[in-house]
């Protein structure tokens, strides 16, 4: 790309965004904090989505302090349906560090917000450059794949050596408000550039200088390696109860779904009968079994295949039996469940 051609990348993308750009919460401000909590609710996640969470959760943690301080139990349930619950933890672990190290906000440059639990390149680039106006671009799969249509670039986008090359691109093309740069380039790659589908070609303001478009090659781009396919994984999930209660198991606190809320499960899919012995032996008397609704979650890596069934026992014995009015108001259930806890919601 000539020095002309980056020039005039930089003057049609932040004009098209001064006209186009969404009218987003977190572009209100320039507090690293906000911005924080906005950039890791949105990691994987949709804009329209992340919404009311964003608002619920400022207002419940305004502060670094606030979030500090904070039971983890509160956030989890805050967090809840957003999925990827790790990035909830690390937003505390973060702020807890902070906090004890004496500082009140985040720090500004790009280079110390790496050093923090939970931010990575994307994220450290992002929040220095909306926030503190660094010239350090963020490099995300929108951007990625902008610039690879906009270059005919058949570089593997998964690979370190392909970030960095765009990273110093476009650090020289930023001009003096990298914060509209940053969010202007995101923004073409979430509405115009689109990834599943033809690009809306007719409305990027990149269309002149894309060699991509140029010979109808858009859906070539970007190249990255074929994903390994998921493990699929069976489990027979139980809803039980006695009484108004129900029974549930705290996951451990590391791992998938770490420290979540989930109705007891085993693995394999267990016949009728089998699950009755099952519970028989733990030492339920089991007034009624039903069969439930099969259910699917597919995390990025693996996919759980669930059947379940809901039993009716006489009394309780050990564990944590949860009021059934208390369930869904103190306790983060993961949507990976949300088949399960519909029915306990009707019943």
């Amino acid at each position: 790309m000539t020095e002309q051609e980056k020039t005039l990348f930089t003057k049609n993308l932040l004009a098209w965004y001064q006209k186009e750009k969404r009218d987003l919460p977190w572009r209100k401000t320039t507090d690293a904090y906000a911005i924080w909590i906005s950039e890791i609710m949105l990691q994987q996640t949709r804009v329209e989505a992340v919404l009311p969470y964003y608002e619920r959760f400022l207002k419940a943690f305004p502060t670094l302090k606030d979030l500090a301080k904070a039971k983890e139990d509160l956030i989890l349930k805050l967090w809840e349906g957003l999925g990827y619950y790790s990035r909830a933890r690390n937003l505390q672990k973060c702020a807890q560090q902070l906090i004890k190290e004496g500082k009140t906000t985040l720090p500004k440059s790009e280079k110390e917000l790496l050093q923090l639990p939970g931010i990575g390149e994307y994220t450290a680039a992002a929040i220095a450059s909306i926030a503190h106006q660094e010239k350090t671009p963020a490099i995300d799969g929108n951007v990625l794949r902008v610039m690879t249509r906009v270059l005919k670039d058949d570089s593997d986008i998964t690979k370190q050596a392909t970030k960095r090359k765009y990273k110093k691109m476009l650090a020289d093309m930023m001009g003096e408000d990298p914060a509209s740069f940053t969010q202007a380039l995101m923004e073409v790659g979430a509405l115009v550039c689109l990834p599943n589908g033809l690009p809306l070609c007719d409305s990027c303001p990149l269309q002149k200088l894309c060699a991509s478009y140029q010979d109808h090659t858009m859906l070539d781009y970007p190249v990255k390696p074929l994903k390994k396919e998921r493990k699929i994984e069976k489990k027979t999930v139980f809803l039980v109860i006695c009484s108004n209660c129900i029974l549930l198991h705290k996951r451990p606190s590391t791992g998938l779904l770490a420290s979540l809320y989930e109705y007891p499960n085993q693995e394999g899919h267990l016949s009728r009968e089998e699950a009755f012995a099952f519970w028989q032996k733990q030492g339920y008397q089991i007034k009624s079994i039903q069969a439930l609704p099969s259910a699917k979650h597919i995390f990025s890596h693996l996919e759980w295949h669930m059947i379940g069934y809901m039993l009716e026992v006489e009394r309780t014995r050990e564990g944590l039996w949860v009021k059934k009015e208390g369930l869904f108001k103190n306790y983060s259930i993961p949507s990976a469940f949300q088949t399960y806890s519909n029915i306990l919601k009707k019943k």
